[in-house]
């Protein structure tokens, strides 16, 4: 089933350089912006368990080590179910609306705006072909210039160019910063080692010193606003507080071919409802999805019941006042979702199809069972609370509280 994906268009109008810029100076950002318009979150929910029942089946993820710093950072579009950037291709650049994806690593464009070709843009003899389990698209494959700030172009960044596509609606593609590994077998002939990154290349090519990205988002209450960032070759400071955790990368599979962690999640002060185990951080989740014997434990200790409208939990005001925190417990650090924090924002309620006056629960059924090797999947609404760093040169995902962890906004 397609997944519904909602974009404000936040359009960068820079004068770009087409040759490789080496970035010395503080953070460049790239904003991300929310629009919300779902008529039922029941397409939500949907899509985040399709999405996970394919991660779950796909094939694995590595890569080297590297250093020094120099950071460039870009505005982002949260739409509910996805995070989009203004992304330009070409030069001159046209602009297009992109899913900013840790969970998938092709770049690609044409769902929605039509491929402008330019002088740099080269066609190759590859067609590729991507499923994202919700979604998918097909075409052939080209290298051009990618626009990302102001001073910070890739040149010869290899894309795919959408022939057909499904699953897309207002949107015009995806920007996949995932593991590098997961774009081999995407092209047709197949390239072993895969098709590099945008992040690869902006380091390759000397344009970032730090193989790594950093992703700010922050809850909103409103439909539609510039509330996030990303950053590649580092951190923006001024989007964190106190100091980065840093978790290694799980070995278990399947987690380990994404942006996956060890941790236990724990309900309350003692409550351990999923012992330690593999998950994912993934921007392109929208909920935060536990497997499905730790969602019964939920589920009881919260007294929520499922609600048919919208396909979420929901609970009482009386149940929200005893509401616990959810940890997330790992080897690092624990990382707490406030009462707050677990609830969808109620002056959003009637966008998702709900109740005005119910109060709905943003943790939802994985599809199943643990022990799977990918048994939790931390979305949006939790790194609307944490900054998260992308390291792939140490082979870590970083977590830091923000001046929005516990806000009381929802």
């Amino acid at each position: 089933m397609p997944f519904t994906v909602v974009v404000a268009f936040l359009f960068l109008a820079f004068s770009v350089d087409a040759n490789p810029v080496l970035i010395t100076s503080s953070p460049v950002t790239l904003p991300i912006s929310r629009h919300l318009n779902l008529s039922s979150i029941h397409n939500l929910v949907h899509h985040d368990q399709t999405r996970a029942r394919y991660m779950k089946n796909n094939v694995e993820c590595s890569e080297p080590k590297l250093e020094s710093h120099v950071v460039v950072n870009e505005p982002v579009t949260n739409s509910a179910v996805q995070y989009t950037a203004s992304v330009g291709v070409g030069s001159p650049p046209t602009y297009y609306n992109l899913v900013i994806d840790t969970g998938s690593s092709n770049t690609w464009i044409g769902a929605g705006t039509e491929y402008v070709k330019t002088s740099t843009s080269v066609e190759t003899s590859d067609t590729v072909s991507v499923s994202y389990g919700s979604g998918s698209f097909s075409g052939n494959e080209y290298t051009d210039s990618v626009t990302l700030a102001s001073n910070l172009v890739v040149t010869k960044q290899s894309i795919g160019v959408a022939a057909l596509s499904s699953g897309f609606e207002d949107v015009d593609g995806i920007l996949g910063i995932g593991p590098v590994d997961l774009t081999v077998g995407t092209l047709s002939p197949s390239i072993e080692s895969g098709i590099p990154t945008v992040t690869d290349k902006l380091f390759s090519n000397g344009q970032i010193s730090v193989h790594s990205i950093g992703i700010s988002f922050e809850p909103t209450t409103v439909t539609s606003t510039v509330n996030g960032e990303i950053s590649w070759g580092g951190t923006d400071s001024s989007k964190y507080t106190g100091s980065i955790a840093y978790i290694p990368l799980t070995t278990s599979s399947p987690a380990n071919l994404y942006w996956g962690i060890n941790s236990s999640i724990r309900y309350g002060k003692s409550q351990t409802i999923l012992s330690n185990t593999a998950g994912i951080v993934d921007t392109g989740t929208t909920l935060v999805l536990i497997a499905s014997d730790a969602f019964k434990k939920y589920k009881t200790a919260t007294g929520s019941a499922a609600d048919s409208t919208t396909g979420l939990l929901k609970i009482s005001s009386s149940q929200y006042a005893a509401l616990s925190s959810l940890y997330l417990v790992t080897a690092k650090g624990t990382f707490e979702l406030t009462p707050n924090a677990q609830i969808w924002p109620r002056s959003l309620n009637s966008e998702i199809g709900g109740s005005s006056s119910s109060i709905y629960l943003i943790v939802a059924d994985l599809g199943h069972n643990s022990g799977q090797g990918l048994d939790f999947i931390a979305g949006m609404t939790f790194l609307e609370r944490y900054y998260s760093v992308y390291d792939t040169a140490n082979k870590r995902v970083g977590l830091a509280t923000t001046s929005y962890t516990t806000a009381t906004s929802n």
